[in-house]
C-alpha cells in the first residue's frame, strides 16, 4: 500500500506529464497551423482540417484522462481513510472488554499502592494509544439518553434526574469520528 508522500509524488509525476503532453499537443497545433496558414490546394486543406480534428481529439482524450485520474486519486484517498476506521474498530472493539477489567480493577479496593499504581499506568497507556488512533469515550452520566450513542438496559426511578437522562454507566461507549465502535450501556430515568 502507498502511503501519502508516494502517492503525491506519483500525483504530481503524472501531472507533469500530462502538461507537457497538452504543451506538445499545443506546440504542434500551433506548427500545423503556421504551416497550413499559406494558400494551397484543397487537398491541403482537407489534410489540416484532418489533423486539427486529430489534435482536438487528442486533447479531449487528456483531459479525460486527467480527469479520470484525478477522480481516482479522491477515490482511492476516501477508501483509504474508510478502510482505516474499519480496522481501528475491529481491533479496539476486542481490546475494549480489557479496559473494561483495568477500569474495574481501579475501582477496586486495594491495599498494594504499588500495584495500583501499575494498573493505573496501564490504563492510561490504553487511553492514550486510543486517543492516539482518533477513538473518543461516549459521555453519557448525566446526559440525555440518545439511542444513537446509548443502549438502555435499565430504566430507573429517580427523582433528582429528568426523565430520559442516564442516571448510570455500567460501560462505557466508544466511537471513531461518528461511527460508534460500541455503544454505552447505561441505566435510564424514567
Amino acid at each position: 500500500m502507498m502511503n501519502d508522500e508516494e502517492l503525491g509524488e506519483q500525483t504530481a509525476e503524472v501531472s507533469e506529464d500530462i502538461g507537457e503532453n497538452i504543451e506538445t499537443a499545443a506546440d504542434t497545433e500551433t506548427e500545423t497551423a503556421d504551416k497550413h496558414a499559406e494558400p494551397e490546394s484543397d487537398s491541403g486543406t482537407e489534410e489540416e482540417s484532418s489533423e486539427q480534428k486529430a489534435l482536438a481529439e487528442m486533447k479531449e482524450q487528456l483531459l479525460r484522462t486527467m480527469a479520470e485520474y484525478d477522480n481516482f486519486r479522491k477515490r482511492t484517498a476516501r477508501e483509504k481513510e474508510a478502510l482505516r476506521t474499519d480496522i481501528i474498530t475491529d481491533v479496539t472493539s476486542k481490546f475494549l472488554p480489557i479496559m473494561d477489567n483495568l477500569e474495574r480493577a481501579l475501582s477496586t479496593d486495594c491495599s498494594d499502592e504499588n500495584y495500583k499504581n501499575g494498573v493505573k499506568m496501564i490504563h492510561e497507556s490504553f487511553m492514550e494509544t486510543l486517543k492516539n488512533l482518533g477513538v473518543e469515550e461516549i459521555p453519557s452520566d448525566g446526559e440525555k439518553f440518545d439511542p444513537n450513542l446509548h443502549q438502555a438496559v435499565h430504566r430507573e426511578e429517580d427523582s433528582e434526574a429528568e426523565s430520559g437522562t442516564v442516571v448510570k454507566t455500567f460501560a462505557k461507549g466508544y466511537r471513531i469520528g461518528e461511527k460508534v465502535i460500541r455503544f454505552a450501556m447505561v441505566s435510564v430515568a424514567n
